[in-house]
């Protein structure tokens, strides 16, 4: 018989991509996580996931298998809360989001929702915040969307470009664009939080950018207020800009990032939830509209 535990490991080794990782995430030893797996595909009767040296990879029955695994989670789930009052269960929400959204857009958007809903905080990055939602983890992610996305239970809200930023007195903030070649003498600051942080290294070592670094930070508001100190510049959305520093255009640096809203469809649906999210939606987009216009339009 399939148990809960089997289910919980299987999304573990999906979500985490690696046994270790997921043995880590669910606090058991790697030898009882791949006995858990074996089990379960002994149950199932074919293998779920692909193993080698590199990687782990689902099998076209794991792919197949793992619609049904997230069902069976969040009905697990429900099941635990069902003794608890409907109201209260309605009004909890546990918002996901990743670490480089501006403080005070997040602040925005936790304003709209707090009226209708108690509200908790999970901070992650996109890949492991899309697990939850698919797990019922969590009922709401604010990300970076994927091409293509949006309507339905994804709520745009809006695209902005990412700049090179420098501080208000460095000598190239006259300068209305740059070679990505001319930076070579700069002093770079890392924000470990950005999605582009790999392609934004590729793109400067392929110009021959090879920079020294004064500082590798999680925190984007410790990052930017150092490039207004002066001490580096860095890479980071129009929407981080803080006073002291400026945006410069670095000639082929082309990302952009559309942020939006993904919502869990079955929570959304609840008759409780419904007409609270409704409501906050409504209010969020016209956060998001102004938000384009006096934090994003101004760079673009």
């Amino acid at each position: 018989m399939i148990k809960r535990a089997h289910i919980r490991q299987f999304l573990a080794v999906v979500d985490a991509g690696s046994f270790t990782q997921a043995a880590l995430r669910i606090r058991v030893t790697q030898p009882a996580l791949s006995s858990g797996i074996a089990e379960l595909e002994k149950l199932v009767g074919t293998p779920l996931f692909i193993r080698n040296r590199r990687q782990i990879r689902l099998t076209e029955a794991g792919g197949r298998f793992l619609p049904i695994a997230r069902d069976l989670e969040r009905g697990f789930r429900a099941a635990d809360g069902f003794g608890r009052d409907g109201e209260n269960r309605a009004s909890e929400l546990k918002l996901g989001i990743i670490r480089s959204v501006s403080g005070e857009l997040l602040h925005a958007i936790v304003a709209a929702l707090r009226p209708g809903f108690t509200i908790e905080l999970v901070e992650n990055g996109d890949s492991e915040l899309r697990a939850a939602i698919g797990s019922g983890r969590i009922n709401i992610a604010l990300l970076p969307l994927r091409a293509g996305e949006g309507g339905g239970h994804i709520l745009s809200l809006y695209e902005e470009p990412l700049t090179m930023f420098v501080a208000a007195d460095h000598p190239l903030a006259g300068r209305i664009e740059v070679a990505p070649e001319e930076l070579a003498a700069e002093t770079m600051i890392a924000r470990r939080s950005c999605e582009y942080l790999d392609a934004t290294s590729r793109f400067f070592t392929r110009h021959g950018v090879r920079p020294r670094f004064a500082l590798r930070s999680d925190s984007d508001d410790r990052c930017l207020a150092m490039v207004a100190a002066g001490i580096g510049i860095t890479t980071a959305p129009v929407s981080l800009a803080i006073d002291g520093i400026v945006p410069l255009k670095v000639i082929g640096y082309d990302f952009r990032r559309e942020l939006g809203l993904v919502v869990d469809p079955g929570w959304a649906a609840l008759p409780e939830v419904e007409p609270r999210l409704a409501h906050a939606v409504e209010t969020i987009k016209s956060i998001a509209a102004e938000w384009r216009e006096t934090k994003v339009e101004i760079f673009a």
